[in-house]
């Protein structure tokens, strides 16, 4: 059984998925040249006329891998944590950050490395990829609110926070760190980054 039959039983939005998976790992592993509408439809099972009708050929394909990847890391920063400490629930979007670029490698290397070369998102992908963001932001804020942080702004805090965790993240998919000691780099990253910020009577690590 094919990777779209499979995805048939479940319904339509199960093949876009099936669709979208199989074009993002062609494309990571083998290169633009390799996302073409007949190779996708070859890598998943099913004809040229599907992937022509979910999205209207290989340019609404594109956006869609963009936007399909901001959504799935959209929804793993909101399930990230719902603590009533304002600075656990900022460590835990930093931990959501990493788990989501280890469940979703391909996704992660379009939307942040650079895989979709000329690529430029429509204005609603850079509004889909605006919100994730965001979330990191709110989390900031909340502490600066509740007297948890200080020292900067929330956007500026968040940057840096954004970046730590990045450069953590795609050293780790580089295959630079691994495992066990990846995981205790990255929170050492995010907890040495946050206690920067925090207040004198708040130097205790979430």
């Amino acid at each position: 059984m094919t990777a779209y039959q499979r995805a048939q039983e479940a319904g339509q939005e199960a093949v876009r998925a099936a669709i979208l998976d199989a074009a993002t790992h062609l494309l990571v592993t083998e290169g633009a040249s390799a996302l073409t509408v007949r190779g996708i439809s070859a890598a998943v099972g099913c004809s040229t006329k599907v992937i022509y009708t979910l999205f209207g050929g290989k340019d609404g394909l594109v956006q869609a891998l963009w936007l399909e990847g901001f959504a799935r890391f959209e929804r793993r920063l909101l399930a990230a944590s719902d603590d009533p400490d304002p600075l656990v629930r900022l460590m835990e979007c930093g931990t959501a950050y990493r788990a989501y670029a280890l469940a979703e490698p391909d996704y992660y290397r379009v939307m942040f490395e650079g895989a979709l070369q000329g690529f430029v998102p429509s204005s609603e992908a850079l509004e889909c990829s605006r919100r994730t963001f965001d979330i990191l932001t709110a989390h900031v804020a909340a502490c600066l609110e509740a007297g948890r942080l200080r020292g900067g702004t929330a956007e500026e805090i968040a940057d840096l926070l954004w970046m730590a965790s990045h450069g953590a993240t795609s050293l780790e998919l580089s295959g630079h760190l691994t495992g066990e000691q990846a995981e205790q780099r990255h929170k050492l990253l995010c907890r040495s980054l946050i206690r920067a910020f925090q207040t004198s009577e708040e130097r205790t690590p979430p």
